[in-house]
């Protein structure tokens, strides 16, 4: 347990979207600041777009490195809608991943401290 808490601690805080391969900018910022925010040890949200949701976030490593592997329920303009997701910290204390959305789109994202 002390190491998953250790793991968390380099996740915890306020990160900005500043990438996604499928969405541009003008939809990423449509509603309010793009952020993937981890909180304690397994919570957090998600916004961009039309989406804002709250995660539900396990830690651990991933080829050797710190990784965030959550699932995710949101809602995209009222409808409901959930997927998965996963993100490592990457060069220069970056954060990098892959968003999903049931049954729907996917897309690499990264992430700056926020």
């Amino acid at each position: 347990m002390a190491e998953v808490l250790g793991f968390a601690k380099a996740f915890v805080r306020r990160w900005r979207i500043v990438e996604m391969d499928v969405w541009d900018n003008d939809f990423l910022h449509f509603l309010e600041e793009v952020h993937l925010t981890f909180q304690g040890k397994s919570d957090g949200e998600i916004a961009f777009g039309a989406f804002k949701g709250f995660l539900d976030v396990r830690y651990g490593t991933r080829n050797g490195s710190a990784c965030a592997e959550f699932s995710w329920e949101a809602h995209d303009e009222n409808d409901p809608a959930c997927g998965r997701g996963l993100a490592i910290i990457g060069p220069a204390g970056r954060l990098v991943g892959h968003f999903y959305i049931h049954n729907g789109d996917d897309s690499a994202f990264v992430c700056e401290r926020g």
